[in-house]
């Protein structure tokens, strides 16, 4: 009976509202196995923008801003993935997708997103940056892969969170980035913006 008062006590009948639902304004199947990786509420509504260039700030804040949210945030994100400053934006086919593996191969590159949380009454466009660094990949390797045809749609044509975990062999930052959400950054901007309504902060 000792354990019965805590279970009964004010902060067991506090009724905390439910948070409201973060507008995800992209068409990202793994940005939104994320959020619902974090058990955070969103619904998903396509940006009406269409994309020019390759600054992911810039594209995220277009997508966030093409979206109206009302008093809800609304959540843009782009990633890039970055080699000897350019960015490889997504293969066209798999000659180009090998490629692209080519140019990476034995060698560190950076996942860089750019992330747009906002509201009528604020915005937030921050960056985040993630090494990744692949294993000298040999013929077989590079024919195995574009084989698997897992580098469609894929920024740099390769999916880290997939058999493209075995093309790396170090990672320095947010792996969660790579896949293609930077959620160190969001967390921290959702503990800031929003208190406790999130679990966070």
């Amino acid at each position: 009976m000792a354990g019965r008062g805590n279970l009964e006590g004010p902060q067991a009948r506090l009724s905390v509202p439910p948070a409201p639902p973060i507008i995800l304004a992209s068409r990202s199947p793994q940005r939104r196995a994320i959020l619902e990786q974090l058990d955070l509420p969103f619904v998903v509504v396509p940006p009406d923008y269409e994309e020019h260039g390759d600054d992911p700030l810039q594209l995220a804040a277009g997508k966030a801003r093409s979206v109206d949210g009302g008093d809800q945030p609304v959540l843009g994100v782009d990633t890039e993935v970055v080699v000897d400053g350019e960015a490889l934006g997504k293969p066209a086919d798999a000659a180009e997708a090998e490629e692209m593996l080519e140019r990476l191969s034995g060698r560190t590159h950076e996942v860089v997103s750019g992330l747009c949380l906002r509201t009528h009454a604020w915005e937030e466009l921050q960056s985040e940056t993630t090494r990744v660094t692949f294993r000298p990949l040999t013929a077989r390797d590079l024919a195995h892969y574009v084989g698997s045809g897992e580098w469609e749609d894929r920024a740099g044509g390769y999916a880290i969170q997939g058999l493209g975990g075995s093309l790396v062999e170090r990672l320095e930052g947010d792996y969660l980035n790579v896949v293609g959400l930077p959620v160190a950054l969001l967390v921290r901007l959702l503990a800031e913006r929003f208190p406790g309504t999130y679990g966070f902060g």
